[in-house]
């Protein structure tokens, strides 16, 4: 199957990418707030509304299931539509979303508006990636990496502290969480209306709604068993293999529809036949199941785990963070430099798995200067792994592509993501209720089932039943991270294989047929 063909993209100036990406960072810092101030804000806001663990656990999959779901919908109409158009779109998804989950009088309601979010939050995500790589080469785009990454950190850094003023401050609470990120929203979509300025590419438009909507059927049906799997009936049961036999079939199906039926296909499967395309997705799942799965739990090993309050437990992001941060904008500049990037990579993953066996050995008596220091080497292998994945991809992809194989990367993190939230939210949920249940038995206090697995509200405890719950949570959280170190060395053995390709220095990819045939007379230039 030809790709198709567009015209040849002219490289901005320095001025005018800057100009431009002032209004992405915008769009990116509001999609990561929106994860990172909630989440010292969800323990509170799960007791108020009298949710359980497995609502804790759905308030984080919901957002990740959409956008997940959603994510290679929004990079394919990037390859259709206005890219300018369509972040502004997934800005007014997103505040929508927003608005309905801060109003939420109950938990089903806040899942379902969670859900709203994730739509616009996949579009964004996804969307900055393909805009960035249509106006920047891959050569230059690792000096403008550290931009992105400065945005990460300061959304990651800030959501928790301000997520954690707004608690406990008196007059706000939890909901203004998912307010503050509206005006932030509508500033965005005002400067990119004013700030960025790309051609849209006329082609003919085929859009491709049976593979889409398979696609996202199919995740999802998966997404649904994995979360409900241990809480609401047993991993080995009729309704585990009914859901997972329907979801695979109904993937199954989407594939055979991209690559035999769609015109246009979602996910253009002729992508796959790149060595560096397909490691990089492989190793995209599992840093995702190893990132999303174990850190997303941080916040209540810190509130009820160590007794801290969100602020506190805000503070402590920054030593993760703070190595991300330091990370990523030095890899960045470095690979614009020299264009070589596998060597980063590959030591970035390294520190990924340390970083994730250090934190297994943590519990609820680990100094915290310890846990910080091991966050911060979890942060310096994540800062420079996650975005020269998707630039490994970029690097070998055509102009036309760009959007579907951009969002490709971040739809198999995410999806990797959703699994390892859900999976492991049962597996902390299971050893939760079990260590609570012998604590208050040795305490001689019955222990239901409800209560056992219910997130509780620690200074309504007396204070040897609160002894137990922050045990139970501070001990348990370790074996998050030590299930997540397996997955975390696969993704170092895939990156491990994937062979470098020097950054080139054009917006296009030229293909395979156009270079020289025989691999000696590139060894010796």
């Amino acid at each position: 199957m030809s790709t198709p063909a567009v015209p040849a993209a002219v490289p901005m100036t320095h001025r005018q990418v800057l100009e431009a990406l002032s209004g992405l960072l915008l769009a990116m810092f509001v999609a990561m707030l929106s994860s990172t101030v909630v989440a010292n804000a969800l323990p509170r806001m799960v007791s108020d509304l009298e949710g359980s663990q497995a609502g804790y656990t759905w308030v984080v999959v919901a957002m990740l299931l959409t956008m997940t779901a959603s994510t290679p919908i929004w990079g394919k109409l990037a390859d259709l539509f206005s890219k300018k158009m369509l972040v502004q779109i997934a800005l007014v998804i997103f505040s929508v979303g927003s608005l309905l989950a801060g109003l939420a009088p109950t938990m089903e309601v806040l899942v379902g508006a969670r859900a709203v979010q994730g739509l616009g939050v996949g579009g964004l995500t996804a969307l900055v990636q393909v805009v960035i790589a249509s106006m920047v080469t891959p050569r230059e785009r690792g000096r403008y990496s550290g931009y992105i990454g400065a945005t990460f950190a300061l959304a990651t850094v800030s959501g928790p502290l301000i997520g954690g003023l707004i608690v406990d401050a008196p007059g706000l609470g939890w909901r203004w969480t998912f307010w503050v990120g509206i005006p932030v929203a509508a500033v965005a979509f005002v400067v990119l209306q004013r700030t960025l300025r790309l051609p849209v590419v006329r082609r003919e438009v085929h859009i491709d709604y049976l593979g889409g909507t398979l696609l996202v059927a199919g995740v999802s049906v998966l997404l649904v068993w994995v979360s409900l799997a241990g809480s609401s009936f047993d991993w080995v049961s009729p309704v585990s293999a009914a859901l997972v036999a329907t979801g695979a079939l109904v993937l199954g199906v989407a594939v055979y529809v991209e690559a035999r039926v769609a015109r246009d296909p979602v996910i253009p499967l002729r992508m796959f036949a790149d060595r560096t395309t397909r490691l990089a997705t492989v190793a995209s799942v599992l840093v995702g199941l190893a990132m999303f799965g174990s850190t997303v739990y941080l916040s209540q090993y810190f509130q009820l785990g160590r007794g801290m309050t969100p602020t506190r437990a805000g503070l402590m992001s920054i030593a993760m963070v703070g190595g991300l941060l330091v990370s990523s904008i030095a890899t960045g500049r470095i690979i614009s430099a020299t264009g070589r990037w596998k060597r980063y990579l590959v030591g970035g993953m390294v520190l990924v798995v340390a970083g994730l066996g250090l934190l297994a050995t943590i519990d609820a008596t680990t100094d915290l200067a310890v846990v910080g220091v091991y966050m911060a080497v979890l942060g310096l292998g994540l800062g420079a792994t996650m975005q020269n994945l998707v630039l490994a991809v970029q690097n070998n992809t055509a102009q036309a592509d760009m959007g579907a194989a951009s969002s490709v990367v971040t739809f198999f993190r995410s999806m990797g993501g959703s699994v390892g939230v859900s999976a492991l939210g049962a597996i902390l949920a299971h050893q939760v209720s079990g260590q609570v249940a012998t604590g208050l038995g040795r305490l001689g206090l019955d222990s239901p089932s409800s209560q056992s697995r219910s997130i509780p509200d620690l200074d309504s405890l007396p204070a040897p039943v609160r002894a137990v719950f922050e045990g139970a949570f501070g001990d348990s959280i370790g074996t998050l991270f030590l299930v997540s170190v397996p997955f975390a060395v696969l993704a170092l053995v895939c990156v491990l294989l994937i062979r470098e390709v020097p950054l080139r220095t054009t917006l296009d990819h030229q293909p395979p047929a156009a270079e020289p045939a025989r691999d000696d007379t590139a060894v010796t230039a």
